[in-house]
């Protein structure tokens, strides 16, 4: 652990905006990079290049990779260089990690990593944290060794990766070159109460992962915001939550969008992950009641349809959790409907009564 607190030499606090009163819910996309059959990881970088430069036109304030191992329908698992290859393709989007899956690497190595970014490119990339390996345990060991570890190390490896980041004093023996007074925007991902607890405890923004686990979604926000103490990053709770959106012209080709995905995701329940499938209209009818109930608890916070139907089930989404953003994913098979489907979900939610900030500092 460093030692020593100094003051931070650049701001990274998140800016809470709002309309009149009301705070303004903002829109980001989650990208998981899918690799498709019959397609591979270059037709997978390529895009989601393309994909981060039309959300950047659309006005989607960040553009987020994960990290993933040992899974064939996604490409990110080297989610740093990833992001460098998203950033160097675009010129003013938030570019970043939802997340880096800390216990698999060393807070020394990442804060190296995310210093390099963001000198390459100030003031845009983000760095969100997870505690989860992102992977099977075998994949988990291969990655870092070991499976033993203190509960509290995640605690420890977050603070530690902080104080990288801050300008360090010349009496300090190691130090992050480049990292070293970057300040880089860091936020903790979860989809429990621990997560949400030390965000709170820290100051930190939170993301919850309600795209594929919403079960503690209500319970982690109220919990986050209860027990929130302000930080040099951030003054006030700051939370965006996973949102799926599958949007097309009409409700029969939403939902035979949305067929990729939850075929994946049943796929990748039974231990057999494959490559993002393309859409199945039979799909539905050869599930039994346990897989369908699987599938719509694990998809719950989702949308799919219209453009109408689109908009309302974001509207009752924000208006039940009161999130300050939300974070889209969208795993559609075509590329062209995916990038379709983001433009719809943008287009709907500028036209609400409550206009978009366009600012995309923090």
């Amino acid at each position: 652990m460093r030692s020593g607190v100094a003051a931070p030499a650049r701001d990274a606090r998140i800016d809470v905006r709002r309309q009149g009163s009301r705070p303004v819910t903002d829109l980001s996309v989650l990208d998981l990079s899918p690799i498709t059959e019959g397609g591979g990881p270059a037709q997978s970088m390529r895009n989601s290049l393309d994909l981060a430069r039309r959300a950047e036109a659309l006005g989607y304030r960040r553009y987020w990779v994960a990290e993933h191992h040992n899974i064939p329908g996604i490409a990110s698992a080297a989610t740093a260089v990833v992001i460098a290859h998203i950033a160097g393709g675009t010129s003013s989007i938030r570019v970043g990690a939802g997340g880096i899956m800390l216990p698999n690497h060393a807070p020394l190595v990442i804060a190296e990593q995310f210093g390099t970014l963001d000198a390459l490119h100030p003031g845009r990339i983000d760095l969100g944290l997870g505690r989860a390996p992102g992977t099977d345990q075998r994949t988990a060991y291969a990655l870092r060794r070991t499976l033993q570890g203190d509960p509290d190390d995640f605690p420890r490896d977050v603070l530690e990766l902080q104080g990288y980041f801050r300008d360090a004093g010349a009496d300090e023996p190691v130090q992050a070159i480049p990292g070293r007074g970057r300040n880089v925007p860091i936020w903790i991902l979860g989809s429990s109460l621990y997560g949400a607890q030390l965000a709170a405890m820290l100051g930190l923004p939170y993301a919850f992962a309600s795209h594929f686990a919403p079960g503690a979604l209500l319970p982690a926000l109220d919990t986050y915001r209860r027990s929130f103490r302000p930080s040099e990053q951030l003054s006030a709770p700051y939370a965006m939550a996973g949102f799926n959106v599958f949007a097309a012209p009409t409700e029969e080709e939403a939902h035979l969008l949305r067929t990729s995905a939850r075929k994946s995701t049943l796929w990748l329940r039974q231990g057999r992950p494959r490559p993002l499938p393309p859409p199945d209209g039979e799909f539905e009818k050869g599930l039994s009641s346990l897989e369908r109930r699987m599938l719509d608890e694990q998809g719950a916070c989702s949308a799919a349809g219209s453009p109408e139907t689109v908009l309302r089930q974001m509207e009752e989404f924000v208006a039940r959790t009161g999130v300050d953003e939300l974070m889209v994913a969208s795993q559609i098979f075509d590329h062209g409907a995916r990038v379709r489907s983001f433009e719809i979900a943008m287009e709907v939610w500028s036209r609400r009564s409550i206009p978009r900030n366009r600012d995309t500092t923090g």
